[in-house]
């Protein structure tokens, strides 16, 4: 029986049964490497092509269109580099924004660095939602990358790529999309949001750690991150992870046959927890719109509380929650993306991030809410220990 409740489904989920299960067999079984010419390890390249499909399909592309990696931070790092790269004869300067994942961030101020690239890192507005006027005045002649997240970890606001997209073909820019947060929770179609490439990541929607993918618009030859063997068409060389790619194929075709549902459900969870969280604990302030949002992100700040001690406090109930991104935890740091959104650092300290699933219930909640509203009510009390 589980002792304990976890809200913290934005660092990482669960595998689920049906992973499990595909994945064992497929460790038992397709064992053999997939690039053998012998017709014994016809099944285990079958195998991959499958998971390469079923990937696909839950974001509407084609699976020529997909290509395996270790996981997101892989993918965003061999989609900022390579498109450097390809559009190297044009110029090195990339448009991101302040809010990215430390997967983006990290490789741009490498590429910066090392002289490869100059980025402009941009503010984001109050609400944590990118305006493309924002994204089309910072364009010049040698820009040759624009890279936005569809949904961001910590506050999980939804960024208008459509949009984006529009002004990254009118002026021959390559657009990069990280959507780790993204695929799997809402829906995503890559012909709807014209990205030239897009970043995913298997452990975020029940499939197993270690896996991802970089989505790769038909007809863009980027250069490897990876060089070596010719697996994954010469883009990522090494032995394929056969039990991995299984089940993250796996994980997809589950998710894209209960997106709908589980929106639905964790929308409702959402908006149950804030309404209830305010109501019962003054000063409570939600970060980032709540139009444009991931249907199961809760991130609120409690004014004068810093998030460590809400967090210790809920530790001690057995309460899984964050500070912010799972790549960031246990840094002294305030919140990049709340810092980018114009908040203090004072303000970014106190920013509690609730991650919802489906497999919540509105009884999790209301032990959360009450445990919360104790912690914030003894620290303002001076009973800080």
């Amino acid at each position: 029986m589980q002792e304990y409740i976890y809200m913290d489904y934005a660092a990482t989920t669960p595998a689920a049964p049906e992973v499990l299960r595909g994945m064992t067999a497929a460790a038992e079984v397709m064992w053999m490497n997939p690039s053998a010419v012998y017709r014994h390890a016809e099944p285990v390249r079958a195998a991959v092509e499958k998971a390469r499909g079923q990937t696909a399909d839950l974001i509407h592309a084609a699976s020529t269109e997909i290509f395996f990696t270790s996981g997101g931070t892989e993918a965003d790092n061999q989609a900022l580099t390579a498109a450097l790269e390809y559009g190297g004869r044009k110029g090195k300067h990339i448009i991101t924004t302040k809010m990215e994942h430390p997967a983006v961030l990290r490789t741009c101020e490498y590429l910066e660095r090392t002289g490869r690239a100059e980025v402009t890192y941009l503010d984001v507005p109050s609400d944590g939602v990118v305006r493309p006027e924002q994204i089309a005045q910072a364009v010049r002649p040698d820009t040759v990358l624009i890279s936005v997240m569809l949904a961001n970890n910590e506050v999980g606001t939804i960024q208008p790529i459509r949009e984006i997209s529009e002004i990254a073909r009118a002026n021959g820019i390559l657009l990069h999309t990280d959507a780790v947060q993204a695929v799997g929770h809402i829906p995503v179609d890559v012909k709807e949001l014209q990205a030239d490439l897009l970043s995913a990541s298997g452990h975020k929607f029940y499939g197993p750690k270690g896996t991802g993918f970089l989505y790769v618009r038909k007809g863009l030859r980027l250069p490897p991150l990876i060089h070596g063997g010719r697996q994954e068409k010469g883009r990522r060389a090494g032995t394929e992870n056969i039990p991995g790619m299984t089940g993250m194929g796996i994980a997809a075709e589950l998710a894209a046959g209960s997106l709908d549902q589980h929106m639905k459900q964790e929308r409702k969870l959402r908006d149950y927890m804030t309404g209830k969280m305010q109501a019962e604990i003054p000063h409570c302030i939600v970060n980032g719109s709540m139009e444009k949002r991931l249907p199961g992100n809760v991130n609120l700040s409690f004014e004068g509380v810093p998030a460590e001690y809400i967090l210790v406090a809920l530790d001690m109930h057995n309460i899984c929650a964050s500070a912010g991104s799972a790549c960031s935890a246990g840094l002294p740091d305030p919140s990049h993306v709340l810092r980018a959104m114009g908040r203090s650092n004072e303000e970014a300290y106190q920013a509690v991030r609730f991650s919802l699933s489906y497999r919540n219930t509105e009884e999790e909640i209301d032990t959360v809410v009450s445990c919360t509203a104790e912690a914030v009510r003894r620290y303002r009390a001076g009973g800080r220990k």
